[in-house]
Formats: structure tokens, sequence, C-alpha cells
């Protein structure tokens, strides 16, 4: 594995001598403009791997990307390798449908520190409530991005994740019937601890969400990633188009429906990936990814 064959990855060409919070925000940004967060490995009859070679592997050398437990592996690899002070993190999604977070962590993030102040990186959650930036870690504090205002609340040692919505402007409604076009105005993303982890208590759930029958990663393929002004998605046929803060702080979402045919071509021109095995495209789950 090799610092410079990941720059070349995502594109970076920036300094990386300093550990500081400007080139950790440049290299979280080309990260998450370059590898999409995508669970199409299940839909291709491929397994998730854990380890970091076979990660490295995947996203570095066979321009894939993956899920947060191989996205936020590889980051928080590179990010160490650079001489960043990281912490693996568990959270529990929330589940909007349910209106509940998860019984069990299922989702991993990065704690960094720099300089006496403690930041989260996630460059693992994907489509439209993927952090930019690093979040200095303060509770009850809105933290502006282009995406969105994100802010963390805390209490008893737990901290929450949430993200102030903006209104969206939809113009083939038709299309976008199952699109979370809601009056919701914050959203929960999702609640985490301090306590550091090993990748190795990630296992049984990696396993898990690629195996059961109810899991959203099961139920649904999807691919996103972000672009420097919003974000594109396929979500079993459906490609969604996000761009942010359109006009009068409202986002423009456009939606269509793909044809079979025209899958691989779509995930080859919008995501910059070619699979070695067919994808059988899915969407038969209720749950949200907007």
């Amino acid at each position: 594995m090799d610092i410079k064959e990941y720059f070349a990855r995502i594109s970076y060409q920036g300094a990386y001598d300093k550990p500081d919070l400007g080139t950790l925000t440049a290299i979280f940004q080309h990260h998450i403009r370059a590898v999409p967060f995508e669970n199409l490995s299940i839909h291709c009859g491929e397994r998730v791997e854990l380890d970091l070679e076979p990660v490295y592997h995947k996203i570095v050398r066979k321009n894939r990307g993956g899920w947060c437990m191989e996205n936020n592996h590889l980051l928080s690899w590179a990010l160490k390798t650079l001489g960043y002070d990281v912490t693996l993190l568990g959270s529990k999604v929330y589940v909007p449908e349910d209106d509940t977070y998860a019984d069990e962590i299922d989702h991993l993030l990065l704690k960094v520190v720099l300089q006496g102040k403690s930041y989260i990186v996630d460059g693992g959650f994907g489509m439209s409530y993927q952090l930019w930036q690093p979040m200095e870690l303060i509770a009850g504090k809105d933290q502006p991005q282009t995406p969105g205002i994100f802010r963390f609340l805390e209490e008893e040692g737990i901290w929450y994740l949430e993200k102030v919505k903006r209104k969206q402007y939809v113009p083939n409604q038709s299309v976008a019937t199952a699109h979370n076009v809601d009056k919701e105005v914050c959203r929960r993303i999702y609640l985490f601890t301090l306590q550091p982890r090993d990748i190795e208590e990630f296992r049984p759930r990696n396993e898990h969400l690629q195996t059961a029958p109810g899991s959203l990663f099961v139920t649904k393929s999807f691919c996103s990633l972000q672009t420097t002004d919003g974000i594109r998605a396929l979500v079993g046929w459906k490609l969604t188009e996000m761009t942010y803060n359109y006009k009068d702080n409202m986002d423009l979402v456009e939606v269509r429906v793909l044809a079979d045919e025209e899958v691989e071509k779509t995930l080859k021109e919008k995501f910059n990936i070619t699979l070695d095995k067919k994808l059988v495209p899915m969407n038969t789950s209720r749950f949200s990814l907007f």
C-alpha cells in the first residue's frame, strides 16, 4: 500500500508534509469526490471485506467505492500514514421510518485530534448527509457546510449528529414520488460515544449488513458520489442528481429512472465505476436514503 498511489486515486496533488486542518480538509474533500459510497458488491455476488489490504485493492486499484467500514478504514490508514492522530469510533444510525436509532453499532467514523481540538471526519455516509468538511466536536454549535447546517448535540456522553434540511425543488415530481420531499426541517443522522474502537469490533456487523434479509444494504443497491456542487446517486434504477443551494436556499433535485441497459453505462459515466460482475439492481426497501 502506497500513499502516493492513494493520492493518485483521489486526484490529490497538494502538500501533505504538515498534518494541519487545511490539509486534512483538502484530502477529505478529494476522497469523497473520487470514492463513491456504494454497496454494489453485494448485488454483484461479491463479499464486502473488512481487512485493510483488500479494501485498499478494491478502492485504490480497482477504482471502486465502498460503505463506511471500507471508506473510513482506508481514510484512517491514509491519515495515520501522514501523521494524524486518528481514533476509530462507532455509531448507531437513525432510521427515520421507525423514528429510532439502530440497536447496535452499524457505522464507522473517525475522530482526529489536531492542536488540542477534536474533529469528526466521516467519509463514508454518502447521499445528502455526507459531511464535506471535518466537524469540530463541539455541542450545540451550528457548523454550516455546502450541503447544509450540521451540528452536534451531547447528553451524558452520547453525541448526536443532525442536519438542518433545505427545501427542495423537484421538477419531475411524477418520477420522484418515493423521494423524501417532506416537511422535515431537521434530520437526525446518528449517535455515537467517544469510546475508541478497533476494526475487529465491526466484523459481526459487517457480516450482518451484507447478509440479513431485512438489511438496507441487501434490499437496495446504491452508489452515491459527492460533486463540486452537490451529489449524484443511483439507487436501484433511479438516478438522482442534486445541486445544493440552487436558488433561494433551495436544493435542485433531478430524478430519472434508467432502463436496464443504461445502468452499466451510467455507473461508468457518472461514477467512474466498471464492475467485474453483473449488477442486479435492487430497490425493495421502504427506507429512504435522502
